[in-house]
């Protein structure tokens, strides 16, 4: 019970946080549109700015992803959490303050150097918190509901954006961000991989002791030797790899993870530009679309997911998610009448047992003292496809948007970005689960050097 009490502390923590990145969303093509193109309701400039930030963002959290992982093994999730939490806060108060072009270039630049070093870290580092708390068997569950945290300040968030003018949007934004920062500083507790409950192990000890104000041995040994050695070993590319290497499951959980994302990000930079120039879609209109899609994905994450996980596996559920993920995709790239996206988006329902899924094959094929390095490892993969996805769907959607597009087919780059879905999903599969690491084992704890 002692745990459950720090999950539901570190549920509010992610539900304030992603209530503040959600809810301005919807506004933000509006507000990129009027910075850039002024009463236009197509831009490629804008589409091309968008793609090229994702790229970037992509490249810096490619490195940094793994090594805020494993130095949230090490060190705690807590320490490591509050770096993106405080970072989050500063791009979203210059827009509170001003929409002109010129804040919102300050704004681009000052968000894209931000998300190289924190982008996706608040979610991964919360999945390795749960998985300290959570014994392998409840973990898909857990993780489950996790997501549907995550989907309930989708919901909130957008339906706030629905009612509050623009400015007022990004000023609440910035208030909730500081509030989920305050909230993680006086009421979360700390979790260190290897255990996550305290007791004597190293790895479970703080940086700073309560006791001495000093720094605490993270490291076995103690000196300060180890703990440059350990501080160094941190940041490593190779670590992935040796993960990549480790497990076939987890090598196919990886290319999962890869297209996955790649559809994700293709269509997440896309389809508010496709529905804008195609149905005249503002943010009124975006919000509802988000709402629908958000009900939809919480009532399946909190309710129907961790009543199927345990009866059916993950593994089965990670493919019937890839599935209606694809045919979503399809269907938007086809929109014919304005009723079909709203339509579309009801296939959340289904394909938001994705990610929670492939989460917690990827939980289960390391150690209990791995698991940051672990999911920062695919959250890296992730943001490989953050790189490659704008490269070559961002050019194809400001083509056929644009009076220059070979055919008459304004959905098509969406059409391909469900092409890349179906790539996850005959690799999902294929996917052969092995079976989980034990919580007893504890693999690389003490080899340091």
């Amino acid at each position: 019970m002692e745990k459950m009490r720090g999950l539901s502390h570190l549920f509010m923590t992610i539900y304030l946080h992603n209530f503040s990145a959600f809810m301005v969303i919807p506004a933000i093509t509006d507000v990129t549109m009027a910075a850039i193109c002024p009463g236009r309701d197509e831009c490629s400039l804008a589409i091309y700015l968008t793609g090229f930030q994702q790229a970037i963002v992509g490249l810096g959290s490619l490195v940094m992803m793994p090594l805020i992982g494993n130095l949230s093994d090490k060190h705690g999730r807590k320490a490591l959490l509050t770096v993106p939490l405080v970072f989050s806060v500063p791009p979203l108060a210059i827009l509170a303050y001003s929409r002109s072009r010129n804040f919102f270039y300050v704004y681009y630049v000052l968000r894209t150097l931000i998300a190289m070093f924190c982008e996706g870290s608040v979610h991964f580092l919360a999945l390795a918190y749960v998985a300290d708390n959570v014994p392998a068997g409840r973990r898909a569950s857990a993780f489950g509901i996790l997501s549907g945290i995550g989907s309930a300040a989708f919901v909130c968030g957008n339906l706030s954006a629905r009612f509050l003018s623009t400015p007022s949007t990004f000023q609440v934004a910035t208030a909730v961000g500081v509030a989920a920062l305050a909230y993680m500083a006086f009421f979360l507790p700390d979790s260190v991989g290897g255990g996550g409950g305290g007791g004597d192990h190293p790895l479970t000890a703080p940086i700073v002791s309560k006791e001495e104000g000093k720094l605490d041995g993270a490291c076995p040994g103690g000196d300060s030797a180890d703990k440059a050695r350990a501080f160094k070993k941190a940041a490593s590319l190779g670590d992935t790899v040796s993960l990549l290497r480790s497990s076939l499951t987890f090598l196919q959980a990886a290319i999962v993870a890869f297209f996955g994302n790649l559809a994700d990000v293709g269509l997440h930079a896309s389809m508010m530009y496709y529905l804008k120039a195609q149905f005249h879609f503002n943010k009124n209109q975006f919000a509802d679309l988000m709402v629908i899609s958000g009900i939809a994905g919480t009532i399946s994450q909190l309710l129907i997911m961790p009543l199927l996980a345990p009866v059916i596996g993950e593994a089965r559920l990670l493919s019937i998610g890839l599935f209606f993920n694809c045919a979503h995709m399809i269907l938007y790239s086809v929109a014919w009448a304005s009723w079909v996206p709203y339509a579309a988006a009801m296939f959340s329902v289904l394909f938001v047992f994705t990610q929670p899924c492939m989460r917690t094959i990827v939980s289960k094929q390391v150690g209990s003292c791995e698991q940051g390095k672990a999911q920062g490892c695919i959250s890296g993969i992730c943001q490989l496809a953050n790189v490659v996805s704008p490269l070559v769907f961002s050019p194809l959607t400001a083509l056929f948007l644009s009076d220059r597009a070979p055919f008459h087919f304004p959905g098509f780059s969406i059409m391909c970005i469900g092409f890349a879905s179906m790539i996850a999903f005959v690799q999902s599969v294929m996917m052969r689960v092995a079976p989980p690491i034990s919580d007893g084992r504890v693999s690389n704890c003490h080899l340091l050097a």
